[in-house]
């Protein structure tokens, strides 16, 4: 059913589709001008290219270094709402130095279209590294990665090229192993004979059809879910629920289109493939799987997820080469909006999830920066 109707996407249709993502952000910022944009840590740029501005948000110079990074679909901001729901205020609190990838929007044209894990998960990620080894004490040590969702996925890949240039892995709700029976998007993939197909059709994919199959796939999650939630967080009568809601609500319109060549590797190397857990997929010219991944690791699943459930995170985390492991389980939120980035913004999370990160990466050792010449 599904592969008749997306590998023959006419030019009509490809503009009714991007044409509906430009009406959402649209949306959004009629809900940014009434009050339910985000609330950002003020922040400069380290530095910039084509694809990535990478944020600093604060921290001595000495400080240990993290760096954040976000999925390469909607903003970044995702990881900064507002002072009571912000991850980068609570790195920032613990005395941590702490730099996002911001991914910003590609050009039009093949340039665009042909950015894939080669860009996203290894050389711009390195850039980063780069620019922060440059910009802190040698002694602060090397820095941790974080990352949620599809920036998790990045994060591993990274983590797995470069081990021993990083601290530790901290991976949110990040799925790297995609076996049929679990995964809500299979049979979406399984009724597409080729993503490439698609990626052909529009060159840079729309987030209006990634929402589409999303909520296809798993119309729970993407629907029925963030009304009731809406309707627990009118009932909480901490305002503050409803208005990390609302912010959330307006992050969801917030987005840009996905490169044909990175949609095509999510589809066909990890989803269709599985290669990453396989220890096949190939980036940077090589191999990698979780045996690469050396750096101790932090991973965070929430066992009632149909988009991400456990069966996707806990076998990479248990096959990962680090000797130090840490496996925590996050059982939701009120006021949400999308459960999956309740890690991010949720109250429950940031009372329990995160101290439990921070006292784990507290007692792991700081090893010396390699120095910038020396970070991929």
């Amino acid at each position: 059913m599904y592969a008749s109707q997306w590998t023959t996407l006419s030019p009509l249709g490809v503009q009714a589709l991007k044409s509906m993502d430009r009406s959402r952000q649209a949306r959004g910022r009629m809900m940014e001008q009434a009050g339910h944009g985000p609330q950002e840590t003020p922040s400069t740029v380290l530095h910039a290219e084509p694809g990535l501005n990478l944020r600093r948000y604060g921290g001595a110079a000495d400080a240990p270094p993290v760096l954040l990074v976000p999925a390469p679909i909607k903003r970044s901001y995702i990881w900064d709402l507002a002072p009571a729901t912000s991850v980068v205020r609570r790195w920032l609190e613990r005395g941590w130095r702490v730099y996002l990838a911001e991914w910003t929007p590609l050009p039009e044209g093949e340039a665009g279209r042909d950015f894939g894990f080669d860009d996203y998960a290894d050389r711009l990620l390195a850039a980063c590294r780069r620019a922060i080894a440059a910009d802190g004490d040698h002694a602060a040590g090397r820095p941790v990665i974080a990352g949620h969702s599809l920036g998790g996925i990045l994060a591993a890949i990274h983590s797995a090229l470069y081990p021993d240039a990083l601290r530790a892995t901290v991976l949110l709700e990040a799925p790297l192993h995609f076996a049929p029976a679990t995964c809500c998007f299979h049979p979406l993939v399984r009724a597409v004979p080729d993503a490439r197909a698609i990626a052909d059709a529009f060159g840079q994919v729309p987030g209006a059809f990634l929402n589409m199959m999303s909520a296809l796939a798993e119309p729970q999650a993407f629907g029925w879910e963030r009304l009731q939630d809406r309707w627990m967080a009118l009932a909480d009568p901490d305002r503050e629920a409803i208005a990390t809601y609302l912010r959330v609500e307006r992050w969801t319109h917030d987005e840009f289109p996905l490169p044909g060549r990175l949609f095509t590797q999510i589809v066909e190397a990890l989803y269709r493939g599985d290669e990453l857990m396989q220890g096949r997929l190939r980036v940077g010219g090589r191999a990698v799987g979780p045996a690469d991944l050396r750096a101790p690791l932090a991973s965070v699943m929430d066992p009632r997820s149909k988009v991400i459930p456990q069966e996707a995170v806990v076998p990479f985390h248990e096959a990962a080469g680090a000797a130090a492991q840490l496996l925590l389980r996050y059982g939701g939120d009120v006021g949400v909006n999308l459960q999956h980035v309740g890690v991010l913004v949720g109250r429950q999370a940031d009372a329990t999830l995160w101290p439990a990160i921070f006292a784990w990466l507290d007692g792991l050792p700081v090893q010396p920066g390699r120095g910038a010449q020396s970070t991929g």
